[in-house]
């Protein structure tokens, strides 16, 4: 093979090579005559005056902190805010929130929080004696299980709660008839109180 015929080889392959990367670059950013842009920055703009939920380093999402519902005072300096209490299409009521250690030793987490009921103990570290009581429907409700008498509830957290440190935590319940607007919430080591269901 000649000289010539190599030069002339290598030139369109780089064409060719050339006129793809082109072709990629002008698909990749098709549709970005403005409106393009336009689209991606209304989807990503949050609402304003409402806050996102924050991320753990972990991944997990951390509930809401924009609305406090509730703040029961616990044992030493532990302290159980509520953030939400929200009905689902599906017949739940699911509870966020946040355990908080304001004071300057750890706490560690007692065995009461897991509930009297020996099956669900079995399972771990829960917070499976949290119960919500509706004082007009005369009924509490009692945190809900899974086929494997697994609470469903933030479970196997690490104990103790750091000075300073907190825990956040989800737990779900049978939904309250829809006439019931707020329910009384009790766990142990805690003042009880009532709080908002939206």
């Amino acid at each position: 093979m000649s000289i010539r015929h190599v030069r002339t080889t290598r030139r369109a392959g780089a064409a060719a090579l050339l006129a793809a990367a082109l072709t990629l670059s002008l698909a990749a950013c098709g549709g970005q005559d403005g409106k393009g842009q336009e689209k991606e920055n209304s989807s990503s703009a949050s609402t304003p005056g409402k806050e996102q939920p924050t991320k753990s380093d972990e991944g997990k999402t951390y509930p809401d902190t924009s609305t406090v519902l509730a703040t029961f005072k616990g044992e030493k300096s532990l302290e159980m805010v509520i953030y939400e209490a929200k009905r689902d299409s599906g017949g739940f009521l699911t509870i966020t929130g946040e355990f908080k250690n304001t004071g300057g030793a750890d706490y560690s987490t007692p065995v009461q929080w897991n509930g009297p009921e020996q099956e669900v103990a079995m399972t771990g570290s829960s917070l499976a004696a949290m119960i919500l009581t509706d004082s007009k429907g005369k009924k509490r409700y009692y945190v809900l299980r899974d086929t494997d008498n697994r609470p469903l509830t933030t479970t196997k957290y690490s104990s103790p709660i750091k000075a300073g440190g907190s825990l956040p935590f989800f737990a779900q319940f049978p939904s309250p008839p829809n006439t019931t607007t707020e329910v009384g919430l009790t766990f142990p080591g805690f003042t009880t109180g009532t709080i908002e269901i939206s």
